[in-house]
């Protein structure tokens, strides 16, 4: 019988059929494409808004996992800070997604939430079987986590309505090619009951 620390879980739920993860919400967008993805990342931000209150309520666990943006001395502490104080063109995507006290958060170095990350453990900490993936970019990062969900026999739901990329048809055709080849749920967040997608089995 395998032991695990119950003190890593802090306030957050001890155990949990389905996660929430975030990707690269924390994001300052100082990059070429920013400005470009900026108002689909801003609609997204507001859908997420909602559907993490929902998952909340639920008792699904939220995980922020966020690139370091070559930030390698940063922790998603300042990443937070550097975004809501430094004037950056993210800041109003951040202000609406700020992390709460009871959130987990995973630093990635690359494109995947897997990557060398501690994604991993969490989730088996948690006894998590399904993953609901939003964020940004739809056709890179949501992309490559979801490959990698994959991989590792997790449901995937990724509603179509929480995702960003930097245009329109990439995030379409990013949506469907994790439907078709993943097996992914990508209904939007209204018509998914999060109760229901959250119930462990006795």
């Amino acid at each position: 019988m395998s032991f695990k620390n119950s003190s890593l879980h802090g306030n957050a739920p001890d155990k949990a059929t389905a996660a929430l993860l975030l990707i690269d919400v924390i994001n300052d967008l100082e990059f070429p494409e920013g400005n470009q993805i900026l108002p689909f990342a801003l609609s997204m931000a507001k859908n997420l808004v909602e559907l993490k209150r929902r998952a909340k309520a639920a008792k699904i666990p939220a995980i922020y996992v966020n690139d370091n943006f070559g930030r390698w001395q940063s922790n998603f502490n300042n990443q937070v800070e550097h975004c809501l104080a430094d004037r950056v063109r993210g800041q109003s995507l951040v202000e609406l997604l700020r992390p709460e006290q009871d959130d987990y958060f995973v630093l990635k170095p690359k494109h995947s939430g897997f990557y060398s990350t501690s994604l991993d453990i969490l989730l088996d900490y948690l006894q998590v079987r399904k993953v609901i993936i939003t964020g940004i970019a739809g056709n890179i990062c949501v992309l490559f986590t979801a490959n990698d969900a994959y991989l590792r026999d997790l449901q995937i739901l990724v509603p179509a309505d929480c995702v960003a990329s930097n245009t329109r048809e990439e995030n379409d055709i990013a949506l469907e090619q994790m439907a078709k080849v993943l097996k992914a749920d990508i209904r939007m967040p209204a018509a998914i009951d999060l109760e229901a997608i959250n119930k462990i089995d006795d």
